[in-house]
């Protein structure tokens, strides 16, 4: 195996398989006493939504609250003492840092990892925890692809090894035990796997087995609609490089997909789903689909007040994604949770895109008159009532008869907003509506 001066990537040779059951199987053995089996949990609520029975793989109770512990540790676990001694490089989010700073630590290995300045507090000071003193944090950059690239100008400049984030096969083989231990507890092959992809380590890892097991296991892929990286490779044939990305789903926001996901994805025959499209899911097939950031954030509010369970956005992914999905009745469901490293503190963020994607929260720009009363009238004539005044910002200018007021509404009920509008379009009042996705309404949220 090679490594790709530009990407850091392992290549294999032409011909050679992208990762192999062996492999996967010898991670297990070799991450045993470091992860821990976490539990198949059955999901009474997604099951009864969904009419299947849907099962949730807790990989938010791992060692470091993600999986990304047992693909930087396997990597790391078969360095040899030349490599480890020129100290490891990696680039993440957020977890796969600290399964490198926990892995750094364990092994008494010196480490610098680059993540993004987007990355949580909360994580950063989980990184620092599991490395200790091992480990020195360097944030760089709005992006994954961002921090990576530093990364490896630092791998280039001081010769340290390179321990990838998901485009290594000893990471993919430590992620891929996920498979393993889902077909251990489930006592069979699952119908349908449901995967998050970011960078698509952990999809061809468990892609990989859980198909070996069963040629007609079916395999869903979720990116977030803001990073759709493997859907955009397998139209285009091969890895590209996004212009922009969202990064609120900062776990999963990656510009260029792995070759090593991409590979398995395309062998495959991977069909695409884009939009917000709602089919079932075929025995033996692998979907690789999109969901909206205010769904995962949907999906991380249901799973906290109702399961109790605290996701982070790419945890939820995989969860998210039942909404589209149409399964047979009785089919046997899996979804990875995949992390629980959370700050608290973006929750405000999280209601607000939950609200906005279920419909319930509005912005407007209202041009008030100068007068007494304006804002009465406004109140009674046009608002419903169940709807909500949740912001205001009033801008009154001198010499004017109106001023502009940002005016955010929120509702009892999707379906109000038609009558909304049309009580606003009845009033003496001027009524703009932001709509999502303009750049006022970027330059809003």
């Amino acid at each position: 195996m090679t490594a790709d001066a530009t990407t850091g990537a392992t290549q294999r040779p032409n011909g050679a398989a992208a990762l192999t059951v062996a492999e996967i199987l010898a991670a297990r053995e070799r991450l045993a006493h470091v992860v821990i089996t976490t539990p198949l949990q059955y999901a009474e609520r997604l099951s009864r939504e969904t009419g299947a029975r849907v099962y949730l793989k807790r990989e938010d109770l791992q060692v470091v609250r993600s999986y990304k512990i047992r693909g930087a540790y396997n990597l790391m676990a078969q360095l040899t003492d030349a490599e480890k001694a020129a100290g490891v490089v990696a680039a993440s989010a957020g977890n796969h840092a600290q399964g490198v700073a926990f892995a750094c630590r364990a092994m008494e290995v010196r480490g610098r990892i680059y993540i993004p300045t987007t990355t949580p507090r909360q994580k950063r000071d989980r990184i620092r925890a599991h490395g200790g003193a091992f480990v020195e944090l360097i944030a760089t950059g709005e992006t994954y692809d961002a921090a990576a690239a530093a990364a490896q100008e630092d791998v280039a400049r001081t010769g340290a090894t390179w321990v990838h984030a998901f485009d290594d096969p000893r990471t993919t083989a430590g992620q891929g035990t996920i498979g393993v231990e889902i077909v251990e507890q489930l006592g069979g092959v699952p119908d349908v796997t449901v995967v998050p992809v970011g960078g698509a380590g952990c999809f061809a890892g468990v892609h990989t087995y859980v198909r070996s097991q069963s040629p007609s296991a079916t395999i869903v892929g979720v990116e977030p609609s803001g990073a759709p990286s493997l859907a955009r490779a397998l139209v285009a044939g091969g890895p590209v490089d996004l212009a922009t990305i969202d990064s609120f789903v900062d776990g999963a926001a990656v510009k260029r997909i792995g070759r090593l996901g991409y590979e398995v994805a395309a062998a495959a025959g991977a069909q695409v789903w884009s939009g917000t499209r709602s089919a079932r899911v075929g025995p033996g097939v692998t979907v690789i689909m999109e969901v909206d950031e205010g769904a995962v954030c949907t999906a991380m509010l249901d799973l906290y007040q109702n399961e109790g369970v605290i996701a982070e956005p790419a945890g939820a992914l995989a969860v998210a994604a039942l909404r589209q999905l149409d399964f047979a009745p009785g089919a046997t469901v899996v979804c990875l949770l995949s992390g629980g490293n959370n700050d608290v503190s973006r929750y405000t963020e999280v209601i607000e895109r939950s609200l906005v994607h279920k419909g319930l929260k509005h912005y407007f720009l209202v041009d008030f008159p100068q007068e007494p009363g304006a804002l009465r009238r406004f109140l009674d004539e046009v608002l419903g009532p169940d709807d909500d005044v949740t912001l205001f910002e009033y801008v009154k200018r001198n010499n004017r008869e109106t001023g502009e007021a940002l005016v955010g509404v929120e509702l009892g009920r999707a379906e109000d907003l038609g009558a909304l509008l049309d009580r606003m379009e009845r009033s003496r009042l001027h009524c703009e509506r932001l709509e999502p996705g303009s750049p006022a309404y970027r330059y809003l949220t």
